[in-house]
């Protein structure tokens, strides 16, 4: 049997491309099947798949064998690639076809690089993935988080302000129900949280514990925050769902911050009022220890001699919990009554 020839009109068509990605590339060749594979594979002919080095401009073997097909893995994104195929007889004579080009595509914008652009603050990228339009500005991370909460928590001003202007909407909750205001309350970013204002964002917006902003802002301790909410008109004495706790007492039971009380007070805070189980804001900080703020308390007209629904006051209290620099306090106090304490 004659070996058989390519004669030169019979240049090989160039690969055919196939799916194409942002990583890979995939090539077919010889569809007319013009051989019919009879015998020995070594009277086939052999295919060559080449790839131009766009540096040096020569061509490196990817792929050879008899297959017909080959997927080209492992590119970059967005960028131009050429191949040939080579074509080789059994006698080892061979032809290459005419060089193909394919640019692989642009990296599809998942919510996950969404969500990387935020959390690092990459103002450019965000912004790329957003023009892109692949991405709903509202997809939630895996945390339940949007990328508006994410950015109101970590106090990026810059990027709060690209996510509201591309439309997300501002009064989303997480998963406890929080929403991108009360973050940033509770956070200190008051950027943010003037702007979420502007923008549409409630004072009146409850987690599922029934905490409103300043619930949140009372934790965190922030007082330009705090200050500047209530400025702005929010609710100070506004109670939660839960415990029937106002700012104050979240103060009381939680950070016992002097500065946050002052503020919350000078606001028209109500220094004796009552949660579900009848315990003011002095006897919770009388329960968790919080010297200087039942003193401040105290000052600012807090009544020592209240009983919770147990009958208990503040003293008993502070004798059953051993709470022995409060109890001295205590004891100050009662010595110094029936003279009105006089509010600072």
């Amino acid at each position: 049997m004659e070996p058989y020839k390519i004669v030169p009109s019979s240049k090989p068509h160039p690969p055919v491309v196939g799916k194409v990605t942002h990583h890979s590339i995939e090539l077919y060749w010889d569809l007319e099947k013009k051989e019919k594979r009879q015998g020995p594979q070594e009277q086939w002919l052999r295919f060559s798949i080449e790839e131009e080095d766009p540096k040096m401009h020569n061509y490196g073997v990817i792929y050879t064998g008899y297959a017909t097909k080959h997927v080209v893995e492992g590119l970059e994104p967005r960028t131009l690639y050429r191949f040939r195929l080579k074509v080789t007889s059994p006698s080892g004579e061979y032809e290459y076809s005419p060089v193909v080009s394919v640019a692989t595509t642009r990296e599809p914008i998942s919510s996950e690089h969404f969500h990387r652009a935020v959390n690092v603050n990459d103002e450019d990228l965000l912004l790329r993935i957003l023009e892109g339009g692949h991405v709903k500005v509202d997809v939630p991370n895996k945390f339940g988080f949007t990328a508006l909460m994410v950015a109101a928590q970590k106090g990026y001003t810059r990027l709060v302000k690209i996510l509201v202007s591309n439309g997300t909407d501002v009064n989303l909750k997480n998963g406890s129900g929080k929403d991108s205001l009360m973050l940033a309350c509770y956070a200190g970013h008051l950027d943010v949280v003037k702007y979420l204002r502007r923008h549409g964002a409630s004072w009146d917006a409850r987690d599922l514990g029934g905490c409103t902003a300043l619930h949140w802002a009372a934790d965190g301790g922030h007082c330009p925050v705090i200050d500047w909410m209530i400025k702005d008109g929010c609710e100070v004495d506004v109670v939660d769902n839960g415990s029937g706790w106002t700012p104050l007492m979240r103060v009381s039971a939680v950070t016992g911050s002097q500065n946050v009380a002052s503020l919350l007070i000078e606001a028209g805070a109500d220094v004796n009022v009552r949660d579900k189980d009848g315990k003011t804001p002095l006897m919770i900080a009388v329960l968790n220890n919080h010297e200087q703020l039942v003193q401040l308390l105290l000052d600012k007209g807090a009544d020592a001699s209240v009983k919770n629904e147990f009958g208990k006051g503040v003293l008993e209290m502070a004798r059953v919990f051993d709470r022995q620099n409060v109890l001295s306090l205590l004891e100050e106090r009662k010595k110094k009554l029936p003279r009105k304490s006089s509010v600072h």
